[in-house]
This record gives C-alpha cells, structure tokens and sequence, in this order.
C-alpha cells in the first residue's frame, strides 16, 4: 500500500524517537526534530533535539548489528553498546553511559526510603541480567510478541542503568520483533500507546513488581499492540492518500518544472525544506531550487512557516499533520517519567 517502504520508516521511526523522548521529560516535538533536519549548515542543536537524535543513532546502531553477519546479537553487550549512543553528550550522560550501573538506583522521591520502587541491588545485577538475556534466547511455548512484553517489564523492573532505561526498554521491543522475524522492518512502535496511558503504564508495571500481576500487564501490553498496528495502518492509508492526491496537484500546475516534481517526490523524507537543504536534496543551484519550492507553494502543497524575509523555510503541512498526531507536548513544563537517580 505505501510506494516507498523507506519514507514510511523515516516518519515512523522519528515519530517512536520524539514520542519515546517525550515520555523520559524532553520538549522536542516531531517539527522540532525535523525543522533541525532540514538545516544543511551545522546549527547548535536543541538539548532536547540532541536527546531525539541520539534515540535515532541508538536504533540505527542496534538494527544494523543485528542484520549483520558480523554484528552484535540480541544481548545485554548489544544494549549496553546501544545506551553508550543513547545517553553520549546529553541530559544523563554522566551517568555511566554503556556500563550496568555499580550504585544502587530508584524511581520516584528522594531516596531510597520514600521512592516508589527500588531496583535490584548493584550485586544482583549479573544473575538477573544473564536470566533475561537467556530468556532472549530460550524457545518456549508462549508467543513471541508476549514474550516482548515479558522482556520489556522484566528490564524496567531490574532497571540496569542509571538513566535512560524507559527509552532503552521501548526500543528493545522494537528490537525483539525484528530479531525475531515478526517485522522485516522497525514498523510497530508502542511509546504512543504509553503515553496515552501513561498511568497505567506505570501502574501496570509496579502491578507486576508488587503483585505478580504479568497477566494484567500483558493484557495491557497486547492492547497497545494491536491499537498501534491499526493505526499505523490507518496512517499508511491516510498518508497514501495524501501523497497521491498531492502529486495530482503538482503535475497539474499550468506551470512546473522537473525540479518542482523531483521535490515533490523526496517531501515525504524532507518534510520540511529550505532553499539551502532543496539544492543539496536535487544537487542544483540556488534559483533552481527557489523555483522549485514557489512552484510547489503556488500548488498549495508547500507552505512558508517561518513568515521572514530571509532563512526561510516551508512545510509539507498536510503531510505534517497527519504525523505529528499524538507528539504535541503535553504541558509547558519538563516532565520525567519513570525517573531514576
């Protein structure tokens, strides 16, 4: 149903980055992430922004050891490796970035005392981390993708790491799935679904660490499954749609242009454009690529979100709107989740 498997990736992928980030604290919406992608000179990034891209070259990393021959297995040395790319330079990343924490951690209040859940203790860490990994890879009769829910709230609970480990947690879901060939591609991401429920998430996994609830947790957990994958079906329809009606009115312009059409077809990658980052994308010169994009804002597809004279940029808006449901920040103020000391 979608003509390019690659551009439906790109949007996905970045859409599980900013929503997962999001749910950690961080302020970068999906328009932030990409207006940032679309400057071809190198600007200071946001914090937050950095937070999102560094989630991106995580999962870039572990997907790309997993399909190689001489990558990385599915394995707490691979996520380890993973949380290193994760936590480099940004909010956390003094917190021994890559390596199982040798502190004792917890979530929610100031200390151990009065905090809503406390981990493991550091010398446990090795037993507990060698079973979940063993579970990785023990054939059972229980169905893969509930076994990816078992491993997500397994991890939470032990809670391996000093920060970082709710982003860590989700991705490994992503991770488990392709691994264990239920995806070809990173195409079901569950993090919306957490944040629209984002307390019973958490009321869902202190359940299990107080009550042994997994059958309450898991029902919770499919739940987010199959709502994700009917939306992300829905989206797919939705975005086709779109896109084609778009091009309609591209090709139907009284004037376009080669270039026009060509900028058209890479919007779905390049959401958002400048005149700057249209010539690198069509490899032109600067009135080409002007051109290009009046030729596509006269079609009613592009539109100029800055309102300036000068570094301007235009967004594939409609495109943009049905994407960006769901990562709209919630309130003006940082928020964490399951934060950990």
């Amino acid at each position: 149903m979608v003509p390019s498997l690659d551009w439906f990736i790109y949007a996905f992928v970045r859409k599980e980055a900013v929503v997962s980030s999001q749910i950690e604290g961080t302020q970068a919406t999906l328009v932030d992430l990409l207006a940032f992608e679309s400057e071809v000179t190198a600007a200071a990034k946001d914090p937050d922004v950095e937070e999102v891209c560094n989630y991106l070259d995580a999962l870039n990393y572990a997907r790309a050891e997993l399909r190689s021959p001489d990558g990385l297995p599915m394995s707490m040395r691979l996520l380890n490796e993973t949380h290193a790319r994760l936590m480099r330079g940004v909010r956390g990343g003094d917190q021994q970035p890559g390596q199982v924490r040798r502190s004792q951690n917890w979530i929610g209040g100031s200390r151990p005392g009065n905090a809503a859940y406390v981990p493991p203790p550091p010398h446990a860490l090795r037993e507990l981390l060698s079973a979940f990994e063993r579970y990785i890879h023990t054939d059972d009769s229980l169905p893969p993708i509930v076994k990816a829910g078992l491993l997500h709230v397994q991890f939470e609970t032990i809670h391996p790491y000093l920060d970082g480990n709710g982003r860590i947690g989700r991705l490994l879901v992503t991770l488990l799935l392709e691994h264990w060939k239920l995806l070809r591609q990173p195409l079901l991401y569950l993090s919306l679904f957490f944040k629209r429920h984002r307390t019973e998430y958490y009321d869902r996994l202190n359940a299990v660490r107080s009550r042994g609830d997994w059958e309450g947790w898991i029902d919770f957990f499919l739940d987010g499954v199959a709502t994700i994958a009917d939306e992300a079906v829905a989206s797919a329809r939705d975005l086709f749609t779109l896109v084609n009606e778009d091009r309609g009115r591209a090709l139907g312009q009284a004037e376009n242009s080669v270039a026009s059409i060509r900028l058209f077809e890479q919007l779905p990658r390049r959401p958002i454009v400048t005149v700057p980052s249209a010539m690198e994308a069509l490899a032109t010169t600067r009135p080409t690529a002007g051109r290009a994009i009046e030729l596509l804002e006269a079609a009613g597809v592009l539109v100029e979100r800055t309102g300036k004279k000068r570094d301007r940029s235009w967004a594939y808006q409609r495109y943009l709107d049905v994407l960006r449901v769901g990562t709209e920040l919630e309130s003006p103020g940082r928020r964490r989740g399951e934060a950990s000391r």
